[in-house]
């Protein structure tokens, strides 16, 4: 299995914070499943047995598989929960392709079903690939060819950006 098809399986420890400020640990770990409501309730139940009294307040004090994804202490249980569905679907690389366009879960869709090239060993074998796809190279001048300076032009002008997941495991995605 390669490490970009890595299965995520998210959750979050809750803690009560009514405990947490009266020196004691309390709260639980919850499987992020895709019923927001479900995490509402079993987040309730947490703060019912709290040895707390009135416990009402909980953050998010540690987390489990959601990749290069952090949901911060006061994150939303709807957007830990949309963000979960997302990475459980798409795995380690769709938590490496949210972290790179900054969150934004549009556009990490967007790369993943529009924008994906494929993985390769590196990005050189990718615009040999492509270029030998598109066009044909007379034998003459195929040992000039420099894929590698093609796919770092790429990169720098903004065409494609790439995820390494691995040695020899490089994903790649047209920006444009």
């Amino acid at each position: 299995m390669s490490s970009a098809a890595k299965v995520l399986k998210p959750r979050i420890y809750v803690a009560c914070l009514a405990a947490y400020n009266n020196g004691w640990l309390h709260g639980s770990w919850i499987d992020v499943e895709v019923d927001a409501d479900v995490v509402r309730d079993q987040v309730r139940a947490m703060l019912a047995a709290s040895p707390a009294a009135g416990a009402e307040e909980y953050a998010i004090h540690d987390y489990e598989g959601f990749g290069a994804v952090a949901p911060g202490e006061y994150a939303g249980l709807d957007w830990v929960v949309e963000i979960a569905g997302f990475l459980r679907e798409r795995g380690e690389l769709g938590g490496l392709v949210l972290e790179h366009v900054g969150g934004d879960l549009e556009a990490a869709k967007t790369a993943l079903d529009e924008q994906y090239r494929g993985q390769f060993a590196s990005l050189a074998d990718c615009f040999q690939e492509l270029t030998e796809e598109t066009v044909t190279i007379p034998e003459a001048l195929r040992l000039y060819i420099d894929w590698e300076a093609m796919g770092h032009d790429a990169v720098l002008g903004g065409e494609v950006f790439t995820i390494e997941t691995a040695f020899d495991e490089v994903h790649v995605f047209w920006s444009r």
